[in-house]
């Protein structure tokens, strides 16, 4: 049995808990069982969904202290693994699973592969794990060797694709009363976006740097990223000056996403920004500096004043799609 930890955020099961089921199936179909999706405060549709990924069976709980503490959570999956009789736990590599993965690795004495980025091979007792190592310039090769095992799944490493199955449900309570909890919760602030998509699972982005010179030339970032129907992003430098929230910093030190399309801005492209964005399946650069690094690392490359390139691009993009309907 494959246990999986999913998301409900902003109304909606997260993407990356619809890729982290399907890789499950793919695991219950190598070593035989099925997958059990563990979720919260789940719909009648988020449960529908999570169904037509792949889960056999879903655990719904009903506890909202669980969105907030991390320390709760794990021991809410410790006895969901308990209950299944799970020797696999997936998770997707975003904050609740790299909160609780290693925690819950040390009280399963779990074997841990964080942030993987293929299937694993299976032989016979033993699970071969692919990861990005060194900041995603090489990969590495794990084996888990232990009874239990626990793989988190780097976001958009799988596209999600839905069937017709349908998952059995059950009301899931788990005993929380001998976990302290160590979070007092005294204010909720939401990083609201809009109709964007969340950065982790953003297939397109749209990120600048202080080549745009400052907070008040933004629109022409924002207008782009709408005519694609991207999320905007920007570099710490940027986030440090408060001409953008912090959330949208993408970087080492940032958020690490792994869009289809990475289109970057007056970003010079220091290694600690590309080793958050250096996971993009196609990254764009526009710059008018042709010794920028990023170039180096881009699948293309406009060197131009951006002040120039946006414009044209967005009008480009917007005629584009009007002649598409």
């Amino acid at each position: 049995m494959v246990l999986v930890y999913t998301e409900i955020n902003k109304n909606r099961v997260k993407k990356s808990s619809l890729e982290c089921v399907q890789y499950a199936s793919k695991i219950a179909a190598l070593t035989g069982g099925g997958v059990t999706a563990l979720v919260n405060q789940a719909s009648a549709e988020h449960l529908e969904e999570l169904g037509k990924a792949g889960a056999t069976a879903i655990l719904n709980m009903n506890n909202e202290s669980l969105n907030a503490d991390h320390m709760l959570s794990c021991a809410a999956v410790e006895q969901a693994v308990k209950q299944c009789g799970a020797k696999v736990i997936v998770f997707a590599f975003d904050i609740a699973g790299k909160a609780i993965a290693p925690r819950l690795s040390a009280r399963l004495k779990a074997g841990l592969v964080a942030g993987a980025i293929d299937y694993p091979v299976v032989n016979g007792s033993t699970f071969e794990v692919k990861k990005n190592v060194f900041s995603g310039k090489a990969n590495a090769i794990y084996t888990i060797h232990s009874e239990v095992k626990i793989i988190s799944l780097l976001p958009n490493s799988f596209p999600v694709v839905l069937g017709e199955n349908k998952a059995t449900i059950q009301d899931f309570q788990p005993d929380l009363s001998a976990v302290k909890s160590r979070i007092t919760i005294k204010e909720t602030k939401s990083n609201a976006t809009g109709g964007m998509v969340p950065l982790p699972e953003a297939e397109l982005v749209v990120s600048a740097g202080r080549g745009m010179k400052g907070p008040e030339n933004w629109g022409m970032i924002e207008e782009l990223a709408n005519s694609l129907g991207a999320t905007t992003a920007c570099s710490r430098p940027v986030a440090d000056l408060h001409w953008r929230p912090h959330h949208e910093h993408v970087g080492q030190t940032g958020v690490a996403i792994r869009p289809n399309l990475y289109i970057a801005v007056g970003i010079s492209g220091a290694i600690q920004h590309l080793a958050g964005v250096n996971g993009s399946k196609t990254i764009v650069v526009i710059n008018n500096d042709k010794e920028a690094p990023f170039f180096k690392s881009a699948d293309y490359g406009i060197l131009g004043d951006a002040f120039t390139v946006i414009p044209k691009l967005t009008e480009a993009i917007k005629k584009f799609k009007a002649n598409q309907n």
